[in-house]
């Protein structure tokens, strides 16, 4: 079996280059969906057991990657960013939602010109104005800030360092859309924070939303309803006119929050759901059912390539496996041995660690070798191997110094936590997603080479007829299509 440290590399590998348009194309938009949380044996069940299901019909005409994974870190930022921009955190520069960037500062001590002091940033319902209304917005003032900028704020958007797939598609004059779960998803709006021309982003915080499975599949029909608009000529809000977007989508989340669940998630090391999960399921298949019948009435199914996927799985599957880890344990024990170096553990399935002295960190990674079975630590990065997958600390402010991928199953978080399951790490069950691309066109096909989700991002441009090498992270990264798809479209 292949290692799953190994699909970024293989991906790199493919030989890829760009021809003109697809002349014989037809297709004029795609609908790029996020289910959070849905693996790869969510939809394999969900299809066998549901042959009259929306997914099962988008299978029967689709192709399914069974071997797809997801970005390390498998956070939501650094996942959606992947289908977008082509490219993982080494290159977008961002890591996680909450992180750590050694060139920004705080905005209540930020100085113009100043060296920076080093920020946590917190790009999630933190950021928000009101994070107990769904219909808040962004408090600039409690954004990170850049010394070097006049201490300017920075938004989720101005902390990508690439493109993406909606400044290219923007740029060829064709509309844009997404919807997501943060006003922080602000993040897809591009270098010049402009490259979303209708953005959508409810609180999905506000109103106590994630406590509830029913509450959140109710969150859920409302974004998928902005994308029915959407269809029919409008904008999200159903109340003005606009063109049907070339690339538009959204995210949806039940899926993770009855994994997550305490009372919810799965019931056995098989993946089989829980009476939750299943509605969550069953919910997020009704609802893509409606977008579904929505472009049929529009007439629009025969141009349009929908994507179905997740920035991320959830970890673990098996219930049995869950432990819970206190994540303050990994600052206190390395502190017990090297006083005052930590500036930051962002923790989940993973540990993500930024240190204040760079050359501490061969002897941080001994003392946490010391603590491996207190804090059930499965492998350790840093130093050569660091640089070599992920970036050099050295010279990227933004790259942890040392990252902790636990025993499969341990959520570092507080002891008193019910959560079933997390995301972030490095598993199979963080990273191994579900992958379908469907079109009328397309015969039910089944590719079970390995293949990452960034290479989402230069297939959308290619099927588009646009060129993918207009995306700064796919000429970085060499990224190439997904296999079989362009060529079966070309076909038709």
């Amino acid at each position: 079996m292949t290692s799953i440290r190994t699909v970024a590399t293989l991906a790199s590998m493919i030989c890829f280059s760009i021809p003109g348009a697809l002349a014989q194309s037809k297709i004029e938009h795609v609908l790029l969906i996020s289910v959070d949380g849905l693996h790869e044996v969510d939809l394999a069940h969900y299809v066998l057991r549901h042959p009259k299901s929306a997914l099962a019909d988008l299978s029967s005409h689709g192709l399914t990657y069974s071997n797809a994974f997801t970005t390390m870190p498998s956070d939501s930022f650094p996942g959606l960013l992947a289908l977008l921009t082509g490219g993982t955190p080494r290159t977008t520069g961002v890591w996680y939602d909450d992180a750590f960037a050694n060139e920004l500062s705080s905005p209540k001590s930020c100085k113009p010109g100043d060296k920076p002091e080093g920020y946590e940033y917190d790009y999630s319902e933190a950021i928000d104005v009101d994070d107990k209304s769904v219909t808040t917005t962004i408090d600039p003032a409690k954004l990170a800030a850049d010394p070097a900028k006049n201490c300017a704020p920075v938004y989720p958007h101005s902390l990508v360092r690439v493109n993406n797939i909606f400044d290219v598609v923007k740029a060829a004059g064709k509309q844009t859309a997404w919807a997501d779960k943060h006003p922080a998803y602000d993040l897809v709006q591009g270098p010049d924070g402009h490259a979303v021309t209708d953005l959508y982003t409810p609180e999905i915080n506000g109103e106590g939303i994630p406590d509830s499975v029913e509450k959140t599949i109710a969150y859920d029909a409302g974004k998928a309803k902005a994308i029915v608009y959407e269809i029919k000529g409008l904008d999200h809000s159903g109340k003005s006119k606009a063109d049907v977007p070339a690339v538009f989508g959204m995210n949806f989340q039940a899926v993770s929050v009855a994994q997550k669940n305490a009372g919810n998630g799965y019931l056995n090391a098989d993946a089989d759901p829980s009476p939750g999960l299943a509605r969550a399921l069953d919910a997020t298949d009704a609802a893509l059912g409606s977008i579904k019948a929505a472009l049929s009435a529009e007439k629009l199914e025969a141009t349009t390539l929908i994507v179905v996927t997740a920035k991320h799985g959830q970890s673990p599957i098996d219930p049995t496996k869950r432990q819970i880890v206190d994540g303050k344990n990994i600052k206190k024990m390395i502190e017990a041995s090297v006083p005052g170096v930590v500036a930051n553990v962002t923790t989940d399935s993973v540990a993500l660690i930024w240190l204040k002295d760079k050359s501490k960190t061969a002897e941080v990674a001994v003392a946490l070798e010391k603590a491996r079975t207190a804090l059930s630590i499965d492998k350790l990065t840093f130093g050569p191997e660091m640089n070599r997958d992920f970036g050099d600390p050295s010279t990227d402010p933004r790259v942890p110094d040392i990252i902790i991928e636990p025993v499969l199953g341990v959520i570092y978080t507080k002891p008193t936590a019910t959560k079933l399951a997390e995301h972030g790490g490095g598993s199979a069950d963080d990273r191994h997603v579900a992958l379908l691309v469907s079109n009328p066109a397309l015969k039910a096909t089944r590719i079970d080479s390995p293949v990452a989700t960034k290479q989402v991002a230069t297939t959308i441009l290619r099927v588009l007829g646009l060129d993918p090498l207009k995306l700064d992270a796919v000429r970085a990264e060499g990224t190439a299509p997904l296999p079989g798809l362009v060529e079966m479209l070309a076909g038709h």
